[in-house]
């Protein structure tokens, strides 16, 4: 499961969502998608399980929604927004 670190808040915005690092006052600014995979994470999903339900709601392969959300996830926990709980 993975959650937020605490210094790091989130927004949902227009058109996908919005990470703030407190720490240093940078902003992520994520598309709609970035948004799904980091809510689906919030809320307990897997990585896998956020990889099969783009693909099958996206025009995106289940091979290529595994490299992306992957590719994602490890960026945000090289970048100390989101961490494993």
């Amino acid at each position: 499961m993975h959650r937020l670190r605490a210094d790091v808040s989130a927004c949902a915005a227009d058109d996908g969502m919005v990470l703030l690092d407190e720490r240093d006052g940078l902003y992520w600014q994520l598309n709609s998608t970035g948004a799904i995979v980091v809510q689906s994470l919030l809320d307990g999903a897997t990585p896998e399980q956020i990889a099969e339900r783009l693909a099958a709601t996206r025009p995106v392969t289940r091979e290529r929604a595994t490299a992306d959300v992957t590719a994602l996830v490890s960026h945000l926990v090289r970048e100390r927004l989101v961490c494993a709980s």
